[in-house]
């Protein structure tokens, strides 16, 4: 077939398909029904059009020599379809109900195989392995006319949700068992439960890890091509095609998984890794690209139609009904049945009686069926008689689930209401209505006052928002309570909280990755505020400013290895984090008043905006603590904030320039190039400083005053820095070494045994009594603030003191003196000694109350600590001087 020709025949189509999605508005048809209305009559008037004109004649002439055949569905097609799918999917949503949406993809999929393939089976003369084929092609779903219908109407997006990730786990699972069982049927072997059961898992599971490595490839390659928006969007084409080849004839695992796992990884991570402008660009790219492909795919399949029932015969027909009867069986068992159960368990969630009947129904069957029959159809060594059956049914049922399924699937959805709002939502949509109209009347009459309109038009609009005002019922909000309202409230904070950071991205006020880490912050916020209410912004508030693991992980490098590059840099993480929180954290509280109080009143707002006025303390007193750790790098933060702020003002400010023609493009060019250029320094920030060397910690430490430089030469090289971040308990054991510690700087709290607490600051030690004494220690011991900290194991412990007979001398001393402070306070404990107040120590006045140390704690009572509270003892500027823990 000449290239020119094969042109024309798809620009024709694609001609064609242009004008269904509007008749099909009109005609109240679901999209993929017309089309394969359209496909059907094309595959029968492309044999006889000799009576067309030329134009007409030479198409119709080109469709009829199209060669589709099954490896142009599935290789050209399908991977756009499903990759255009996935891209679009919320991924946090898609978690939320990944439980039913497994269940209905995998198991769903395997029941409906069984049902079918053993009632065929059993009332036909077709052999099982046919039957159970036919059972795996039919189970797969197609959401492309349920999506439709949805939107059409308005459907929750939750309903969405399930039946778009559904269809796309179940294809896999449909074609994985379908290569199977294929294999089985080419061969002429036997059927064997553990080889399908064999090949389907490590199908399914390998095409996951294959589509989430090449997703996380492609996303790390977008870093690399951001600031080029065709070429970021030209990869996504290329990884969505090299996604579904390699897995499939080079790994030899479901390419159909593999691209669905790529999508959504990239659909999650693209936001953050893309440069904004293309993220914004790349889906309405594929949304483009999805209607072609699926446009296309629905005609060339229904084309064939016409040639795959042509030999159909009455059996054959009382065996379609017999599958459609089935089908609708099994899915019901599933959805009724089984999905509840599953509520039951922490795997699965709550899914309503009406979103079930719509899942139920709205079953239908697509494109991907019919390629599959089709390359069947292509299988010469699978017998006549089974290609034909397997064909005939196929498309005989796909017909029946949309001229069924299809029409009435909008009827079912309204008669049971899913199309309009919840009561909630109805309230805030009055409000919103009335605080609009209520804005715009006054805009509206100045408007007309500027413009010199008549008195009488300004009447006729101001009765339009009159009449529109009367329908509305603006005392509902009243009706809400409290409670509802503020969640009501938080709910909004949290999606404008998302927004906010993806605007700080957007105006490269952060990079990439602070980027990612504060979307993941705010979707879990999202998450909690949407499940718990207020109750849930407070537990979030407090997990969002917990550690991460990697920070975690990160310290335990460090104290296990002295590992401080990585722990330098998430330090540094965590810092941009508090300052750009803190700063959406202020705004946000703004826009409360602003656009929040009008919709849900004062009292509501009100208690929102205490809420969110007590996470910006939390972050405030986070901050303070690393402020006066690191002043340094604060203050370059703070300078970058700023610097990114005015960057983003002034290109912002010469983009408005350029739309007003005040400059030209050429001029707009120069001028951003001198703006990354002036601002260039705000990127290279100055190194988070937690190198700590031991030498310099040591001349800090009154411990080890008056000892010569050899001797602290020698201690350097055994004592190993530490730091400790606020909260962190410091372990008595490393590995199988104890170990004690001398406070550098920062302070410490112990938390002794009988539920009071002892404070050391700089200079002081502990650990060195279970040492000492042979003892565990029993006592927790916290870090106040960010303390850096000198460690020294048991083995460097008994070699440092045989080296150095004058720092052995001074350790001795604290330690006869906490031995003393132990037999008073057990003594005190047992009874012996009542009322007798403790001996003073080094001058000065007795302790208020028995330390308890040796056993349960190396905090001594002859140490200024044991009575001098740490603010006292802490360096200046330090945060324990300041309470910040």
């Amino acid at each position: 077939m000449q290239i020119g020709h094969l042109v024309f025949g798809l620009a024709g189509l694609l001609a064609l398909v242009s004008f269904m999605p509007p008749v099909a508005g009109r005609l109240r048809l679901p999209y993929s029904v017309l089309l394969a209305i359209v496909g059907f009559v094309l595959g029968l008037i492309i044999h006889v059009h000799s009576w067309a004109p030329l134009v007409m004649s030479d198409f119709l002439d080109s469709l009829q020599h199209f060669e589709v055949s099954s490896e142009t569905f599935l290789f050209v097609f399908l991977p756009i379809l499903l990759f255009e799918t996935a891209l679009a999917l919320n991924v946090r949503r898609l978690l939320d109900d990944i439980g039913p949406i497994l269940m209905m993809a995998i198991v769903a999929v395997i029941v409906c195989t069984v049902a079918v393939g053993f009632s065929l089976s059993a009332a036909s003369d077709y052999g099982l392995v046919v039957c159970l084929m036919l059972g795996a092609i039919v189970a797969t779903t197609d959401p492309v006319a349920v999506v439709g219908v949805f939107r059409e109407v308005g459907a929750p997006k939750r309903l969405t949700t399930l039946v778009e990730g559904e269809s796309l786990f179940n294809d896999a699972a449909s074609i994985a068992l379908y290569s199977v069982l294929l294999t089985v049927l080419y061969g002429g072997g036997q059927l064997s439960t553990g080889k399908v059961f064999y090949g389907f898992v490590l199908s399914f599971l390998g095409g996951g890890v294959a589509g989430f490595l090449m997703g996380r490839l492609a996303s790390g390659l977008f870093i690399w091509l951001r600031g080029w928006p065709t070429a970021e969007i030209t990869l996504t084409v290329a990884l969505a095609y090299l996604t579904f080849y390699i897995s499939e004839h080079y790994l030899g695992v479901s390419g159909v998984v593999a691209t669905v796992i790529a999508g959504l990884v990239v659909g999650s991570t693209g936001r953050t890794r893309m440069s904004p402008a293309t993220f914004e660009q790349l889906s309405s790219s594929w949304s483009q690209f999805g209607f072609w492909a699926n446009s296309l795919i629905f005609v060339f399949a229904a084309m064939l139609i016409p040639r795959m029932i042509a030999d159909i015969t009455w059996m054959q027909v009382l065996l379609i009904l017999l599958v459609f009867v089935v089908t609708l069986a099994a899915r019901g068992v599933m959805v009724f049945g089984v999905l509840p159960l599953l509520g039951l368990t922490r795997f699965g969630t709550k899914v309503s009686r009406s979103y079930k009947a719509v899942m139920w129904w709205g079953g239908l069957r697509g494109a991907v069926s019919l390629a599959l029959a089709l390359a069947v159809t292509e299988q010469h060594n699978v017998p006549y008689e089974a290609r034909q059956f397997i064909a005939v049914a196929t498309t005989g049922f796909v017909l029946m689930t949309l001229f069924i399924n299809g029409t009435s699937l909008r009827f079912l959805i309204r008669r049971l209401r899913l199309n309009e709002l919840s009561p909630f939502e109805r309230t805030l949509r009055n409000q919103a209505v009335v605080v609009a109209l209520d804005d715009l009347r006054e805009k509206t009459d100045e408007l007309a006052s500027n413009e010199h309109i008549g008195a009488d038009v300004r009447h006729r609009v101001h009765a339009v928002f009159d009449a529109t005002l009367a329908s509305v019922d603006g005392g509902e909000l009243a009706q809400l309570s409290h409670d509802q309202k503020v969640s009501m409230g938080l709910a909004m904070m949290a999606a404008r909280e998302e927004e906010m950071f993806f605007d700080t991205l957007k105006a490269q006020v952060v990079d990439w990755r602070a980027a990612e880490s504060l979307l993941a912050r705010a979707e879990h916020m999202s998450d909690a505020v949407r499940s718990g209410g207020v109750k849930g912004f407070e537990a979030a508030i407090a997990a969002d400013l917990r550690y991460s693991p990697a920070f975690r992980l990160a310290l335990r490098m460090h104290y296990l290895f002295g590992m401080q590059g990585w722990l330098a840099r998430e330090l540094a993480k965590r810092f941009t984090n508090l300052m750009t929180k803190r700063s959406v954290a202020q705004r946000l509280m703004h826009f409360a008043e602003k656009e929040i109080q009008p919709l849900l009143g004062p009292e509501a707002t009100a208690a929102i905006i205490d809420a969110h006025r007590h996470r910006l303390v939390l972050l405030e007193n986070a901050l303070q603590a690393m402020n006066l750790q690191y002043p340094v790098f604060a203050q370059w933060l703070q300078e970058a904030y700023l610097g990114r702020m005015a960057r983003a003002l002034e290109r912002l400010r010469y983009r408005d320039m350029l739309s007003q023609f005040l400059i030209t493009g050429e001029m707009y060019s120069d001028l951003v190039k001198q703006i990354d250029h002036r601002w260039s320094h705000v990127q290279k920030h100055p190194a988070l400083d937690i190198a700590m060397s031991a030498s310099d910690l040591i001349r800090r430490v009154p411990f080890f005053e008056g000892l010569a430089p050899d001797a602290l030469r020698a201690i350097a090289k055994l004592l190993k820095p530490r730091l400790a971040v606020p909260d962190q308990q410091i372990r008595m054991q490393v590995g199988r070494s104890r170990a004690m510690y001398i406070v550098a700087s920062g302070a410490v709290t112990i938390h002794l045994p009988d539920q009071t607490t002892v404070e050391l600051g700089t200079g002081e030690i502990f650990g060195e009594m279970a040492m000492v004494a042979g003892t565990e220690f029993e006592a927790k011991v916290t870090s106040l603030g960010y303390s850096r900290l000198l460690m020294l194991l048991e083995g460097d412990f008994d070699t440092l003191l045989k080296r150095d007979p004058a720092l052995r001398e001074k350790i001795d001393t604290v330690v006869k003196q906490r031995r003393r402070a132990l037999e008073v306070w057990q003594e005190f404990q047992s009874g012996e000694r009542q009322h007798e107040p403790l001996p003073e120590l080094r001058g000065e006045a007795p302790a208020q109350r028995p330390p308890v140390v040796g056993k349960s704690t190396e905090a001594a009572a002859a140490s200024p600590a044991a009575a001098t509270p740490a603010a006292d003892q802490a360096e200046p500027g330090d945060p324990a001087a300041t309470g910040a823990a």
